[in-house]
């Protein structure tokens, strides 16, 4: 069975799980607290009561504020994510993962097998006691593959739990505890669409941290690191499209499309840092092409910091993530305007050859042309080359400061050695490069250097999670097919009835695997005196459980029976005892909608297919399900043209 990491391995990224889940039981208590001092405080009418809890309730609040405080500086711990290498990259920021509360299902679970399966709960204990240790690996996975298959296999293995065990009229009055992941708020629903959402996020968070400790000093890190962020990128988008009305702020629209951005915006960092490492930097071209992708990284951060500025994404996003969001888009400013000063200055005037392809890219390069001369002037003459360098670096050496003002804003980031090392190094390069072309004897104002223009060789993707990939079995397929074994559909009791063979037979025609369906009786017939109906399944033959079985397993079966006669199991499925209707709706079936002649939830063990999973991605319990119209209450999933007389 799966494992998830060992909680108690007190590893550096454990550490801060058990601090989080610490923090999330304190705010959980002081939000009760809160609660009861609230009701309180509206309650009474006495005025010294009102006092003494208007303070209970001022010293409750400061605490939730110190608790949020602290955990935002553990959601801001960067560093415990980030890769061990010498070489220094820029901190990436990561997601905590969302904590969640133990589930007991035994019992809830069993009430409902024995309540609508009709089959003994306590026969069913090792698959639920199965379905709880997988749930309880899911909230400790490992950060690599196998961690991300583990919560995969979670999430399709509620497909089966929702078809299954949840009804589309009522719950199984169980509920979900996710806490927040950012803000620690604890919320609970009884949908189990609020499970797999939170699973979902669970699996972005991890990519993101997988991304954020790849060595991006190489190329297969930063390849694995674009691969981390546009999958995390994926998830959220996926959560965001297809639930709504999640309890907790973190799945909100407006904070899963901060999320989706600053994914983006992580990816295209490292499509810049990809660019300095294959690129031969002291190429004309390649200068200015690094300038126009780090342009596009300072695009893309200040749409996010935008996005995390919004009302009801800005109270709530740690003030660390803006701060660097904000750091990260100057940094890049500067560093565009330092390439295309590093261009201009250090690489030597094209020859004739080179002129064309060079006034071409120059061209496309700023967002406004620079003044002064035409540019096949400027490019040929050093002179006015140097001039308009100066005026690019001494941009970016007004953004590399402003970067580092806003850097030194933030107490979390102050603490953050690496990236104060990254942001001085960058200010130091500039300062070097503009004392070394400037001259004493210039006596011209260094004119406003005109932006450069945005340009990516390399546009992130957004990858959805693909389901498929992690096949599962369904654990309580002992239940029988879910074609006809789910939680929607309801059946009467089911019959057990002994057939004699006549001399024609037993007087039915069949129809269908797993489970076979009796399709006509003959008036007069054995089957017909026996109480047999058009639209029973059978379930058992001699005692032989049969809802798996195919068509030609029960023929076989009910031929080898002697003169004793056999007894049949079966049950009929609740609104279909209209034989006429479902006949000829069978038969509409099997000509025209084209379905397969075994449906996939029929195989024996209905392995996952991502379509289905998709189909229950709804918040509210009015999900698709009901749509799926089952002819008159009898899904003929399985009807082939293997009917025949027996």
């Amino acid at each position: 069975s799966q494992q998830g990491c060992d909680p108690f391995a007190q590893t550096q990224r454990s550490k801060l799980q058990h601090r989080r889940a610490r923090i999330n039981q304190q705010i959980n208590k002081e939000m009760r607290m809160r609660a009861g001092a609230e009701n309180l405080f509206r309650a009474t009418s006495n005025h010294k009561v009102k006092e003494t809890v208007a303070l209970e309730l001022s010293y409750v609040n400061s605490n939730l504020q110190l608790l949020k405080e602290e955990l935002e500086e553990l959601n801001s711990s960067m560093d415990v994510y980030q890769n061990d290498s010498e070489s220094i990259s820029v901190p990436m920021i990561p997601l905590g993962l969302k904590e969640t509360k133990e589930l007991d299902l035994l019992v809830p679970l069993k009430d409902f097998i024995s309540e609508h399966y009709g089959e003994e709960g306590v026969l069913f204990e090792k698959e639920i006691k199965e379905f709880m240790e997988l749930r309880q690996a899911m909230r400790t996975p490992s950060r690599n593959e196998a961690g991300l298959e583990l919560l995969m296999e979670y999430y399709n293995q509620l497909y089966f739990l929702d078809s299954r065990f949840f009804p589309p009229t009522k719950t199984l009055g169980v509920f979900f505890h996710w806490y927040d992941s950012l803000t620690g708020v604890p919320s609970h629903q009884r949908a189990l669409a609020f499970e797999k959402g939170s699973v979902l996020f669970n699996l972005g968070a991890l990519h993101t941290q997988i991304g954020a400790r790849q060595d991006r000093a190489s190329l297969p890190g930063l390849n694995q690191a674009i691969d981390a962020f546009q999958k995390a990128a994926g998830a959220f988008n996926y959560l965001k499209e297809n639930f709504s009305n999640a309890p907790s702020l973190d799945m909100s629209a407006a904070s899963l499309t901060m999320l989706v951005r600053l994914m983006v915006a992580q990816v295209q960092e490292c499509v810049f840092e990809k660019m300095t490492l294959l690129r031969a930097q002291n190429d004309f071209l390649a200068r200015l092409q690094l300038a126009q992708e780090a342009a596009r990284v300072e695009d893309v951060y200040s749409l996010v910091h935008q996005t995390m500025n919004q009302p009801h994404v800005k109270d709530y996003v740690p003030f660390s993530w803006t701060t660097m969001v904000q750091v990260k888009s100057e940094h890049f400013k500067a560093l565009s305007h330092y390439f295309a000063a590093i261009a201009l200055c250090d690489c030597p005037a094209p020859s004739d050859a080179e002129l064309l392809e060079q006034e071409k890219a120059f061209l496309q390069f700023h967002v406004t042309m620079p003044e002064g001369p035409s540019l096949r002037v400027l490019l040929q003459d050093p002179e006015e080359r140097r001039k308009l360098g100066k005026a690019h670096l001494k941009k970016a050496i007004m953004k590399h400061e402003e970067a580092m003002r806003i850097h030194g804003l933030c107490k979390i980031l102050r603490k953050m050695d690496i990236l104060q090392e990254v942001l001085s190094f960058a200010h130091k390069r500039s300062l070097s490069k503009y004392s070394e072309i400037d001259h004493e004897e210039d006596f011209f104002e260094t004119g406003e250097a005109p932006d450069i223009h945005p340009k990516t060789h390399q546009k992130p993707e957004i990858k959805s999670p693909n389901f498929s990939q992690v096949k599962v079995t369904d654990l309580f397929h002992r239940l029988g097919p879910l074609s006809v074994f789910s939680a929607k559909n309801k059946w009467y009791p089911a019959r057990r009835v002994h057939l004699m063979r006549g001399e024609n037979g037993f007087g039915f025609t069949l129809r269908g695997d797993s489970p076979v369906l009796i399709a006509g009786v003959i008036p007069g017939g054995c089957a017909a005196e026996a109480g047999l109906k058009e639209g029973d399944y059978i379930i058992s033959v001699n005692g032989k459980d049969c809802k798996w079985s195919k068509h030609a397993e029960v023929v076989q079966l009910l031929k080898s029976t002697g003169k004793e006669g056999v007894d049949i199991g079966v049950i009929t499925l609740q609104g279909s005892e209209c034989p006429k209707a479902v006949d000829r709706k069978a038969a509409v079936t099997s000509s025209g909608s084209g379905m397969p002649k075994s449906n996939k939830e029929n195989s024996r063990k209905s392995l996952m297919n991502s379509k289905s999973a998709s189909t229950l991605l709804v918040w509210s319990k009015k999900s698709k399900r009901s749509k799926k119209s089952t002819y008159s209450g009898v899904p003929f999933t399985a009807v082939g043209d293997n009917e025949a007389m027996y």
